[in-house]
């Protein structure tokens, strides 16, 4: 994977440099398990595509953000939640601790 920014542990986790719990991959995203999970189900969507944080954000990633929002209701289907939460922490104040997009999905 080539990617203008430093790699983060999602980049390796992508190109399988490190083990995860992944739960679906397409070619745009992957979504693997937390490995602190916050509820009793919490996946993270992570896109192939390395972008550090919504700020990073252009036009042409709306398909790529779309696809992504669109898989959320599915993922929770899937894993028997009838409802869930979702969450994009954005820059450091924002709580974000790793500068790759990812959305949480949470659900008990």
């Amino acid at each position: 994977m080539s990617t203008l920014y430093e790699p983060t542990i999602f980049s390796k986790i992508i190109d399988r440099e490190i083990p995860a719990d992944i739960i679906y991959e397409d070619e745009k995203c992957i979504v693997i398990k937390d490995i602190n999970p916050k509820a009793r189900i919490h996946l993270l969507v992570i896109p192939k595509k390395a972008i550090p944080t919504l700020f990073n954000l252009k036009p042409e990633d709306k398909d790529l953000m779309g696809h992504m929002m669109l898989l959320l209701p599915q993922l929770a289907e899937s894993q028997g939640l009838k409802g869930f939460r979702t969450q994009i922490n954005t820059g450091e104040a924002g709580g974000q601790e790793v500068f790759h997009i990812h959305i949480h999905l949470l659900g008990n």
